[in-house]
């Protein structure tokens, strides 16, 4: 587990960037962390980081993905929060995403036993020395696999 302190949205933005960087066909990011976390506001910045320009980022809390096509992979932008059984993933693709693109997945827990082991965990909280209202300050926790062992230094240090 490797701890990262994130103490403005800059600092989130430069992260994001990073993970973009790092990413590869059949990666899965889940990011997790309680309401209000930041999870979207990664996701976007991941997003953006990859070059994203045509028009707005939207979260995906009602339509539960969101696709973009870039060059390289078509990433996909999940959210699970209003996922009503693990089983009903498959109905939105994520089978299809997680072998042929990149998958970002927001509440990845409500995928069960579809999370697939081979991932990289981001998981946000509010850092303990700020107040809930400060937006940027977050604490960020990275859990890698053995797919990410050999970028996570890039993720760790820039």
């Amino acid at each position: 587990m490797h701890q990262i302190n994130l103490s403005t949205l800059d600092a989130t933005k430069d992260l994001a960037a990073r993970i973009a960087k790092c990413l590869r066909v059949g990666d899965i990011v889940a990011l997790k962390g309680p309401l209000g976390a930041g999870k979207t506001t990664l996701a976007r910045y991941i997003i953006q980081g990859l070059g994203w320009m045509e028009s707005e980022i939207p979260s995906p809390t009602f339509t539960l993905a969101q696709e973009y096509d870039f060059s390289k992979f078509t990433l996909w932008h999940f959210d699970m929060y209003r996922l009503e059984a693990p089983e009903d993933a498959l109905e939105i693709g994520v089978e299809e995403a997680f072998a042929t693109g990149v998958s970002l997945i927001e509440w990845p827990e409500r995928l069960g036993g579809y999370l697939p082991l081979q991932r990289l965990d981001v998981t946000l909280s509010f850092r303990n020395d700020a107040g809930r209202d400060d937006e940027g300050a977050r604490q960020v926790e990275l859990n890698v696999e053995s797919a990410w062992a050999d970028r996570v230094d890039q993720l760790c240090n820039g």
